[in-house]
């Protein structure tokens, strides 16, 4: 007979995963969205390569394949020892993970950011906010303007929560080089 904790426990996990689910379902088709948008310019070769080794990349590189590399390269390990440490003991994994987060967010960060800045600054036919849309678009024509604003963002960031990221064991350690570099790393990506 159980005293009732673990049927909670169990809730609290459906309940999780069901908001993981929806979430992972609407960002699905927010990719799909973009994707179709990309596939209409494609012609018919172009299009099956991008629907086929696209989706691998997607669903198994970086869902199985880029977590295990992340942590071979921030815990210098061999690939076939992270899947080892992966499969054989998932809370050093964990924490090798977790000890890797500054310079996934910086990279992903910095790729996200010049997406976005780009985005902010072109000139497009169809404006919602004319008004905030004309001045960001003329702001647009300098060149390389939105690299400068994510380099200065990087920076800021790199110097702000670089220097004080956690580290396992209740260490602090100093991140920013790790930051910095994984930023421009995620802007050449970009570019």
């Amino acid at each position: 007979m159980t005293n009732g904790r673990g049927s909670r426990g169990g809730w609290t996990a459906f309940g999780i995963v069901a908001i993981l689910s929806v979430m992972e379902i609407s960002l699905s088709f927010d990719n799909a969205v973009v994707n179709a948008g990309i596939l209409k310019k494609m012609n018919a070769f172009w299009q099956k390569i991008f629907l086929t080794v696209g989706i691998l990349i997607a669903v198994f590189g970086m869902r199985l394949v880029f977590p295990v590399v992340i942590v071979a390269i921030s815990a210098s390990l061999g690939p076939i020892e992270a899947v080892d440490l992966a499969l054989t003991d998932k809370d050093r994994y964990q924490e090798l993970v977790t000890d890797a987060h500054p310079s996934i967010a910086a990279f992903g960060g910095m790729f996200l950011l010049m997406i976005f800045l780009d985005f902010v600054f072109e000139d497009r036919g169809i404006k919602w906010l004319a008004w905030l849309e004309r001045p960001l678009a003329k702001l647009g024509r300098v060149d390389m303007l939105s690299v400068c604003i994510a380099l200065v963002v990087l920076l800021v960031s790199a110097t702000t929560f670089g220097a004080h990221a956690h580290q396992h064991g209740g260490a602090h350690a100093d991140k920013a080089e790790t930051v910095l570099l994984a930023g421009i790393a995620g802007l050449i990506t970009y570019m």
